[in-house]
């Protein structure tokens, strides 16, 4: 029988395609999109850690995707790496039928990939449509054509969940731009519907955190900027994708009753 390549090209060793639908008998399997850093790399490594096997999601970061693999692997979990921008609903669907053939199931989808520009709220003629369109593909309708194509998959399993990062953004309107937020806004609505949609099988619910200490956070704010920001927090920091990650954890493996939520981590922000 030909061997598998669970780290999807990458030279770090392969199993038999037997061995792997044992294996997937016995291990939950959780796809992560846009999981190459950040909070998606903290949820793998969760993940992975409780006892799952994972899928690593990226589109551009391969370097990164696949140092994300190699930590995954550290913990003994087996990870496929799979290129696809979900934005693009063919190449979804594609993503999916490799998650099943390699791993014939899938228990856990959460959709963390997202984009944004960054524009002065005020200025409105700044915000493009080409900004408008590329924000609402990858945060809203990415999520929708992920959650859609893996539908299928995830009613095969026994506890099955979405999980979506949004932001508390999508609640007070707050953030890198104003598309955005209202991607974000829509994002928490559209948790509510899936959940609606997708029960009794799949429950749907999403984490909305508010500044947290990633790559992506400093590249548009200071270590200053950011402390004066969470100053006046109830919890005064940002917080940790390793805490974002135990949330998503929560909603997906533990919270069996819990559907349609959005839970917000925020050190207090909104409160």
């Amino acid at each position: 029988m030909p061997p598998a390549t669970i780290l999807g090209g990458a030279s770090h060793g392969t199993v038999f395609l037997d061995e792997v639908s044992l294996m997937s008998e016995l291990r939950p399997v959780v796809l992560v999109t846009g999981s190459a850093t950040g909070v998606g790399r903290a949820c793998t490594l969760r993940f992975a850690e409780g006892g799952c096997d994972i899928v690593v999601n990226f589109t551009k970061s391969e370097s990164e995707a696949l140092e994300t693999a190699r930590l995954v692997q550290e913990t003994g979990a087996r990870c496929l790496t799979i290129r696809c921008d979900v934005s693009d609903d063919r190449k979804v669907h594609a993503m999916i039928d490799e998650i099943e053939a390699t791993w014939g199931r899938l228990d856990v989808l959460v959709n963390n990939a997202g984009c944004t520009h960054f524009v002065e709220h005020r200025d409105l003629d700044a915000m493009t449509e080409s900004m408008w369109d590329r924000i609402l593909a990858v945060n809203l309708k990415g999520p929708f054509f992920v959650t859609r194509a893996a539908a299928p998959l995830l009613k095969k399993a026994q506890h099955a969940a979405v999980v979506n990062v949004s932001s508390v953004a999508g609640i007070n309107g707050f953030g890198s731009s104003i598309a955005y937020c209202a991607s974000k806004g829509g994002l928490n609505t559209m948790t509510r519907s899936l959940a609606r949609s997708l029960a009794p099988q799949i429950r749907v619910n999403s984490v909305c955190p508010g500044p947290v200490e990633t790559r992506w956070l400093h590249s548009w704010m200071s270590d200053d900027k950011i402390a004066r920001l969470t100053a006046d927090y109830p919890i005064p920091r940002a917080s940790q994708p390793e805490e974002i990650a135990e949330a998503v954890y929560y909603l997906a493996r533990t919270a069996h009753m819990t559907t349609g939520q959005c839970l917000v981590i925020d050190g207090g922000r909104t409160m």
